[in-house]
């Protein structure tokens, strides 16, 4: 549709209700899991591998920007940032640290399984620990990089302090559109190629061959399916209404507006909030790289099913005339 000139009027309430109630269930889940499956890293710490390296940092990660959400969610509710500058980068910091460091160690997760099955033999043995370590740090200075531009944007106007803006005021919009495509490219684009390739292939050998542990192969099918859906729901949909969201705002500072904006705008947001329920789903990577998870959590199951056995034989004594005919 043609373009009419003016002040875009853009329905924003919604985000009163939705992005707190994100904010809480990302707080609550996220900080319940992960403290969970950092407990149960504590306890098999002595037989620690290589990928449950970057477990680790995933889990740091997310205790690192959990501890923000309920700021988060305070701001959002009464529509007004209260914490000065200063704080509203932090968050901001942290969402991005732990968005981009997440992506990263599912990389290193996805090449190490790549490595694993598709050159068992030329790897074996080669790859340490301090391997694991190096390229750990590797990748907290690499996304530290990428992020470091974006704390010299502006994140709330010089006269409104009350907002706190994801990206930047509507004066560096133009630039920060330019930053944010260059930082989805390095921080998501090439990442995600690596995903696709390394399981890509890793799914045309397992299909191909017999002499692979069938417990190896349900375990890279969980992960297929864990990185899958952290792609799908979180990072891909953030990353292109994000960009999607600037150019909007880019074209309303030059007094344009389309009809389409205001669907943009709303797209972002739910997107933005799928992207904070990052700490709450990167858990999942423990079940896949814990044996000890699955059988621990086949004893609380039988544990379970033993009470309510027992709960139903005290019911039935107590209440003979209710017996099932």
């Amino acid at each position: 549709r043609r373009p009419t000139n003016g002040t875009c009027k853009i329905d924003k309430s919604f985000t009163k209700v939705y992005l707190p109630t994100i904010y809480g269930l990302g707080f609550v889940v996220g900080l319940l899991a992960n403290a969970w499956g950092l407990k149960c890293l504590s306890k098999t710490w002595k037989k620690i591998g290589n990928i449950q390296i970057f477990i680790l940092n995933l889990g740091i990660s997310d205790m690192l920007y959990i501890f923000t959400l309920p700021f988060l969610a305070y701001a959002e509710m009464k529509k007004s940032w209260i914490f000065g500058q200063a704080f509203c980068k932090i968050t901001r910091f942290c969402f991005n640290l732990n968005l981009y460091s997440s992506i990263g160690f599912l990389t290193c997760i996805s090449v190490y399984r790549y490595l694993g099955i598709v050159h068992t033999m030329r790897v074996k043995g080669q790859i340490t620990q301090k391997h694991s370590v190096a390229l750990s740090v590797f990748v907290w200075c690499m996304v530290c990089l990428q992020i470091i531009p974006d704390l010299y944007f502006e994140k709330t106007p010089k006269h409104i302090l009350r907002f706190c803006f994801d990206t930047t005021v509507n004066e560096h919009v133009k630039e920060y559109l330019s930053y944010s495509i260059w930082w989805t490219v390095t921080g998501f684009g090439i990442p995600l190629l690596v995903f696709l390739g390394c399981y890509g292939h890793v799914a045309v050998v397992l299909s191909r061959r017999n002499d692979i542990d069938v417990t190896l192969k349900e375990q890279c099918l969980r992960l297929v399916v864990t990185i899958t859906l952290l792609h799908a729901v979180c990072y891909i949909p953030f990353h292109v209404f994000r960009n999607l969201n600037l150019q909007t705002r880019v074209l309303q500072n030059e007094r344009l507006c389309y009809k389409s904006f205001g669907k943009i705008y709303i797209a972002y947001q739910v997107c933005r909030g799928l992207a904070y329920l990052n700490p709450a789903i990167i858990p999942l990577m423990y079940l896949n790289c814990y044996d000890d998870v699955h059988v621990h959590f086949r004893k609380i199951r039988k544990r379970a099913r033993e009470s309510l056995d027992q709960l139903t034989r005290i019911v039935i004594i107590n209440n003979p005339d209710r017996q099932p005919a």
